[in-house]
């Protein structure tokens, strides 16, 4: 009887451990998830301002080109008057 009790405790300490070390494994895969995303997050972040910095100085261009059209245009005014 008393064999048969370790037997089965001896059983559920395998399967607890099998248990354990599935999670383990499942942990170590979505922390390496989190740090591809960590990643991805920085990367896009880093993209982003690097667009606005870029979208700010066209826009900044436009304007000096407007200015420039704007300056023409009253040259080519006076002109034909």
């Amino acid at each position: 009887m008393s064999l048969e009790i370790l037997n089965q405790l001896e059983s559920r300490i395998q399967h607890t451990i099998n248990t354990i070390n599935t999670l383990q494994q499942e942990i170590a895969t979505l922390r390496k998830g989190n740090q591809e995303l960590e990643q991805l997050i920085n990367d896009s972040s880093d993209e982003m301002k690097a667009l606005r910095d870029e979208n700010e100085k066209l826009k900044q261009d436009q304007q000096v080109w407007q200015q420039r059209i704007q300056t023409l245009l009253s040259k080519i005014g006076e002109i034909t008057q």
